[in-house]
């Protein structure tokens, strides 16, 4: 059975392919603020590309479609670009001066990057009044001081159709509840993989949840650790902290307000504890160089107790030394020797998730060392970051298979076009259902999919593997309590008036 295309006079003909559901998707976007809920690689933006079209057609002014990436929103003007029969789509982001920007405001449809909108409306070199659609990608951020929540502020009051676009719900009802309020949402548009329009476009994807047990080198590493840690905890009890036993860095952090204010003697303890969970967890799912890394920058900065963790505090000095000389010796998380078995078998390109920078460097180097192309993908902070179009090239060359492995942090979990991919590793676990989403979204669209997610036995990657399942399944049944409190919100808007 052949693909029907869309026909459209302001889409170019036999540049998408009909698919109920994302036009169904779209119609209910398009007669009133909208959040559309659809899982990585099931396309959002093609469901945007029917509103926009509608909106062109429609004769009702321009369209501003923002996305938190330059690459990102880089992605959605290439995309408008050769399916939007209409020739004055721009792409605006904070490389361009001010004196092109503002020419480039005047056109009927921009792609732009939030916090260069929001300081370029603060700076009245936009016209607001000439938007009639506006579209927030990724619209999970629209939450605290993110530049989504001040643009919905500054464009209030006028008469602009929000639509907002993201993979899932957060698993916390208020966060939910806060981007539907900030961005002025009347109701969902929701589809998951087993919505019956979904399935024929999707396969399944086989799941392997991989354990590894940390070297005896490690074990005796992560045991003086945790002793420097077990001080700290034992001190702060004696200052009167109620902490419990699960030693989580949350409720560490959560702590220092109070400290603050309440109890300073608390506070050296308390902050040389968060660094040491931070210093726990990066050893326990990334290995040896990224924890000496780790010990380097925290050495190097000013701050209450930092001193003497380095210096005289006997477990935690030990810990480094012997960190040191297992590095020396070519030690560094049984991970990369897991992962190294599991490329060896593999023919597919594979795409790699590891959160922190450092790691993606250690797993770069080991993947290259075994003969294998693999490149990294990180974001533009600081001076080791890839700029946008390096990162735009990145992706592009892993896209035509010269490249068989990629390796990124988060900046490849939004959103970004990064192909077919058959295979996808978690190289450690993320307490997050809406990034659990987004990662496990990068597989299985095609062709069956395959997801491995490594764990290291009794480490923070077993107790976040367990968080971000319950996450995972509270964000599944978000939508219908969602759905609720807006229904109540227009309940009682319909009353006032």
């Amino acid at each position: 059975m052949s693909a029907k295309n869309v026909e459209h006079k302001f889409i170019v003909p036999n540049s998408v392919e009909v698919r109920d559901y994302q036009i169904n998707l779209a119609n209910q976007a398009k007669n009133e603020n909208c959040l559309v809920i659809l899982p990585t690689g099931l396309g959002k933006t093609v469901v945007a590309l029917h509103v926009i079209a509608d909106y062109i057609a429609k004769g009702n002014g321009g369209v501003l479609f923002l996305a938190p990436t330059k690459v990102l929103v880089n992605q959605h003007y290439e995309f408008l670009k050769n399916t939007l029969a209409i020739d004055d789509i721009v792409l605006i982001t904070g490389e361009d001066l001010l004196a092109k920007r503002k020419k480039l405001w005047i056109n009927s449809i921009i792609c732009a990057t939030p916090e260069i909108t929001r300081n370029d409306i603060a700076r009245k070199i936009v016209d607001t009044n000439q938007f009639s659609l506006i579209i927030f990608d990724e619209a999970h951020r629209a939450v605290g001081d993110y530049a989504y929540v001040k643009i919905a502020e500054q464009l209030s009051g006028l008469d602009i159709r929000i639509l907002g676009m993201t993979a899932t719900l957060p698993s916390e009802k208020e966060k939910a509840k806060e981007i539907c309020d900030n961005l002025h949402i009347k109701s969902l548009a929701e589809r998951n993989d087993s919505s019956p329009d979904v399935k024929p476009y999707i396969q399944e994807t086989d799941t392997e949840w991989v354990r590894v047990d940390l070297s005896s080198d490690m074990k005796i590493i992560q045991r003086y650790i945790k002793l420097a840690l077990d001080q700290r905890y034992t001190e702060l009890r004696r200052n009167g902290l109620r902490l419990s036993d699960n030693k989580s860095l949350s409720q560490l952090l959560n702590s220092r307000q109070f400290v603050l204010k309440q109890n300073l003697r608390s506070a050296k303890p308390l902050f040389t504890a968060i660094r040491i969970t931070y210093a726990l967890n990066i050893f326990e799912a990334h290995g040896i160089t990224p924890f000496l890394k780790f010990c380097e920058r925290t050495r190097s900065k000013k701050g209450a107790g930092i001193k003497e963790l380095f210096e005289t505090d006997q477990n935690f000095t030990r810990a480094i030394d012997l960190a040191k000389s297992a590095q020396a010796n070519g030690i560094e998380h049984p991970k990369i020797d897991k992962l190294v078995e599991i490329l060896r078998n593999t023919e597919s390109k594979v795409l790699i998730f590891s959160s922190y920078r450092d790691s993606v460097d250690v797993i770069r180097k080991q993947l290259v060392e075994m003969n294998i192309a693999a490149e990294i993908l990180i974001g533009k902070a600081g001076k080791t970051g890839l700029k946008q179009q390096e990162q735009i090239e990145t992706v592009q060359r892993f896209r035509d298979g010269i490249t068989k492995a990629l390796v990124a942090t988060r900046v490849g979990e939004e959103g970004l076009d990064i192909s077919e991919v058959n295979l996808v590793i978690f190289y450690d676990n993320v307490p997050s259902s809406i990034r659990f989403v987004q990662r496990k979204g990068r597989t299985g669209r095609k062709d069956r999919g395959r997801l491995v997610v490594l764990i290291a036995k009794d480490t923070i990657d077993e107790a976040y593997y367990w968080i971000g399942k319950r996450k995972v399944k509270l964000a599944d049944n978000m939508g219908d309590k969602i759905t609720k409190h807006l229904e109540k919100n227009k309940q009682v808007m319909d009353d006032f008036f």
